[in-house]
């Protein structure tokens, strides 16, 4: 029996990161087996601006996982981030088809349809990314879980939608399949990376995880095990450092230095760097704030925000975050089970890709169900590329 490979290509406004994993028989979760880095050029906020850029970040990228691995890259699952990203809700109704009113997967994938006809009209220039059903009821009744084998005549579901535009979905996978590896399916960066950062405990009770990026800012919310609700915002830790160059009158180079610590040539206040780091920070966490606010789930999250990127490694941001959202506060922490291969956090979403390509599942979370819309929006996109 051939052994199975499965790798994740994450591209990223700083860094496009490569995973190269191999199913085992010794655990239920992908093994690295290589990673490849290479610095990003060609992209903005999340889309690309420079595709032969953006192509030569990635080759040098997987030429290094490749080399460490031993594997050659041929397919891959890639991750889709940036302020394309979006989110809108729907409502569905079907009827069941079968004569002992007995609901199947045809009457579900039937209403998630319906209530994908209704909305679209209102997204011309998007594509749906991810499917994922919230809420089922059943001839009136709220349905607790899926309601596969129940009996009733009317089936309703509310789906949560994520789209992407579909000029962005277009370059990306062009860019990715110009050196002759196959797009197997896309994910939402924030669902990728939740598959690594954050505990069953906590999607069951109910959080938010936020990754603090270099130029956006992704949350996902998560509650009874399923993805509520995704925003991205265009803010990131590269206006730390622009607030820090402008604030203390250093170079770009030194106020990166300074925001992550380290020691510089520049006399500077602490107490004024304290000052300009929490006022933007701050920015950050109202934005999330009013998101949840306008979602009714503002203070009302047990398991808090879970933070990570790049800007989470900020000394004050775990105490700012739990000031600004009334909410339990904690940075996000990889599985040390790697064997070290996976070094820091900004690894989550290329890791997140191998699980879901692998596992196919999310403990019924729905993400799965994604994988199906996923392979539609690859159909579409072959009339497009070469």
């Amino acid at each position: 029996m051939s052994q199975h490979y499965v790798t994740g290509i994450d591209v990223g406004t700083y860094h496009v990161k490569v995973v190269i994993s191999s199913e085992t028989k010794e655990s239920t979760v992908p093994q690295i087996i290589g990673t490849g880095y290479a610095e990003s050029r060609g992209l903005r906020n999340g889309y690309i601006i420079n595709e032969s850029d953006v192509v030569r970040s990635v080759r040098n990228a997987v030429a290094q996982a490749e080399k460490a691995s031993g594997v050659k890259v041929r397919h891959a699952y890639i991750s889709m981030g940036g302020i394309g990203l979006d989110e809108i809700h729907a409502h569905g109704e079907a009827i069941t088809s079968r004569a002992d009113s007995v609901i199947t997967q045809v009457d579900i994938d039937k209403a998630i349809e319906i209530s994908e006809e209704s909305i679209r009209e209102k997204i011309p220039n998007r594509r749906i990314l991810h499917a994922i059903p919230l809420h089922y009821v059943v001839d009136g009744e709220k349905v607790h879980g899926r309601p596969h084998e129940l009996k009733g005549t009317k089936l309703e579901v509310d789906t949560l939608f994520i789209t992407a535009f579909e000029q962005h979905l277009n370059d990306l996978v062009s860019a990715i399949e110009s050196i002759g590896i196959k797009v197997d399916d896309v994910m939402a960066s924030p669902l990728a990376g939740s598959l690594v950062m954050l505990t069953k405990a906590q999607k069951r009770a109910g959080c938010v995880l936020a990754n603090i990026g270099a130029e956006t800012v992704s949350i996902v919310v998560f509650e009874n095990n399923t993805p509520t609700s995704l925003k991205v915002f265009p803010i990131g830790s590269n206006d730390i450092t622009n607030d820090i160059a402008l604030g203390l009158k250093v170079p770009l180079d030194e106020a990166e230095k300074i925001k992550r610590g380290g020691m510089t040539a520049t006399p500077y206040s602490k107490k004024r760097l304290d000052e300009i780091i929490s006022a933007r920070l701050t920015d950050i966490f109202e934005l999330i704030d009013a998101h949840l606010k306008k979602i009714k789930r503002d203070g009302l999250l047990p398991a808090g925000i879970i933070l990570t990127g790049g800007g989470s490694g900020i000394t004050t941001v775990q105490d700012l975050a739990r000031v600004s959202l009334r909410l339990p506060s904690k940075i996000a922490m990889l599985d040390p089970g790697q064997n070290g291969k996976v070094r820091d956090a900004s690894w989550a979403v290329s890791y997140g890709l191998c699980i879901w390509g692998m596992t196919g599942t999310e403990e019924e979370s729905g993400i799965n169900l994604a994988r199906h819309t996923g392979s539609s929006i690859l159909n579409w996109l072959k009339q497009f590329l070469p």
